[in-house]
């Protein structure tokens, strides 16, 4: 005999703005229900943060950052150095002549992952840092 998954049904409160946005987007996208919506979207927030609880994680990590900034450029390559056993390779890219985007593959243990995340954010001209990154294991 089958095991019956456990469903709940709950509502939710949503300040007017959000609820146009939501409104707005289901339209784009040809989405007629709410609720699948909003699985998809509990879905997707899961697997975004899950890492998180991991022992290891896999992925890349984004940022931006103005090039122009004095030492920002030394900073974050010596940063990098400092994590070469999780980083598999970086790609540098020129955005405009002052910003630059990083992206930073990298596999290891999330604790080392999320002191790297905040090392890098911490960097002087650093404007985001957006880690996508699964769980490994």
């Amino acid at each position: 005999m089958g095991r019956k998954s456990a469903r709940g049904k709950f509502g939710i409160y949503l300040p007017e703005d959000l609820a146009k946005d939501l409104e707005k987007c289901m339209s784009s996208l040809s989405i007629k229900s709410k609720s699948a919506l909003i699985r998809e979207a509990l879905k997707l927030f899961i697997v975004e943060h899950r890492w998180k609880a991991a022992e290891e994680a896999v992925g890349i990590i984004g940022l931006i950052y103005n090039h122009e900034v004095k030492g920002a450029d030394e900073s974050l390559t010596e940063i990098q150095h400092e994590y070469l056993e999780m980083i598999l390779s970086t790609l540098h890219i020129h955005l405009s002549r002052e910003k630059c985007m990083l992206a930073i593959a990298v596999k290891g243990s999330t604790e080392s992952m999320m002191e790297l995340i905040g090392k890098l954010a911490s960097v002087k001209g650093v404007e985001i840092v957006k880690p996508l990154l699964l769980a490994a294991k």
